[in-house]
């Protein structure tokens, strides 16, 4: 067997990363773009990290330059495996103390979104896009995140498909909601030994009911927001029909004081209550929090609506899990800002 020709290095420490996704490359051609392709994503630029900037080409000038079409073509046509390529990545951070995951931890649910001209692009449509706060052409992503408030990383993701792109539309076979696409990355984890407390996941996630019957029904446990407004379900006209009711009707004493830390490392003093509405409570299969800044006002920018499934966990604990979900939100976007992501 001819031996393997050797790869010049990527710079730095940038090469001790990069080494061990060797055998997963099947020339040197594609192990040098490979160290290119992140030598881009993360040296800094000052335009926006597009295919041509990735490379340290000048946009439409230098297009067709040999150094950016070996990156296209790497990203695009070689024949290595993301798929490979993550699992090994998943596995060395597993296999390193300071970054494996424990069940301490929580499994962040999400989606993100960008624009995308045109609709040649597979998965591409008009839809909500959370990079731009609203609806536009573009392309969505579910993924999953671990973190426990000290590490976070990115587990698995998978595009969102629009019904517009189906002919059958939602009713066609091969379609899926954002919530089965969530179970599916979530028991993705599961098979690559990603232990986690719970799955937490914002509003949009919380208030949508097959979410919620799909973990429920594979006993995954959960912690998930909910818009306090939002009607969830039947009850008595005089009873609490959401969130926002059932807070209105609490007793003063109902509020219990918690010490809350934020990744900066400063603490504040904030207040959680256990409701009781609807199919919620203390004594229930599911319970319902209300967290927030400030007992009185109920700021909405800090004030949380929660459920969960975790029926022996402190309110102290459940308000936790939520929280590092709000932490990795906050970091991603300011180094998503820092590294010039906004238009990748």
């Amino acid at each position: 067997m001819t031996a393997r020709q050797p790869c010049p290095p990527a710079p730095g420490p940038l090469e001790g990363f990069a080494a061990p996704f060797d055998p997963l490359f099947g020339s040197l051609g594609q192990r040098r773009s490979f160290r290119g392709y992140l030598s881009g994503l993360l040296a800094p630029r000052d335009r926006n990290k597009m295919l041509t900037t990735l490379a340290g080409a000048e946009p439409l000038v230098q297009a067709q330059s040999p150094e950016v079409q070996r990156l296209q073509y790497f990203l695009s046509e070689a024949d290595w495996s993301a798929e490979a390529l993550n699992a090994r990545r998943l596995a060395l951070l597993q296999g390193d103390v300071a970054t494996a995951a424990h069940r301490g931890g929580v499994l962040v649910l999400d989606d993100t979104g960008d624009r995308k001209d045109g609709t040649a692009t597979e998965h591409v449509g008009r839809q909500y896009l959370g990079s731009v706060g609203k609806t536009g052409n573009g392309i969505v992503a579910v993924t999953t995140l671990w973190t426990d408030g000290r590490v976070h990383y990115p587990l698995h993701f998978a595009p969102y498909t629009p019904a517009s792109r189906f002919p059958g539309g939602k009713n066609d076979p091969r379609f899926r909601t954002k919530p089965q696409i969530a179970v599916a990355l979530i028991e993705q984890a599961r098979a690559a030994d990603i232990p986690f407390r719970a799955v937490v996941a914002d509003c949009f996630y919380g208030d949508n009911t097959e979410l919620e019957g799909l973990l429920t029904q594979r006993k995954i446990p959960y912690v998930l927001a909910h818009r306090g407004s939002g009607g969830l379900g039947w009850a008595p006209a005089e009873e609490a029909h959401s969130f926002a009711e059932a807070v209105r009707d609490l007793p003063r004493a109902a509020w219990q004081r918690i010490k809350r830390r934020f990744h900066d490392g400063h603490g504040e003093n904030w207040w959680v209550a256990e409701l009781a509405f609807l199919h919620f409570g203390p004594r229930r299969a599911l319970r319902a929090l209300c967290v927030t800044s400030d007992r009185r006002r109920l700021p909405s920018s800090t004030t949380w609506h929660l459920s969960s499934n975790l029926r022996v966990a402190s309110l102290e604990e459940v308000t936790q899990l939520y929280a590092w979900r709000n932490w990795t939100e906050d970091g991603y976007k300011r180094v998503k800002g820092e590294l010039g992501w906004a238009d990748f």
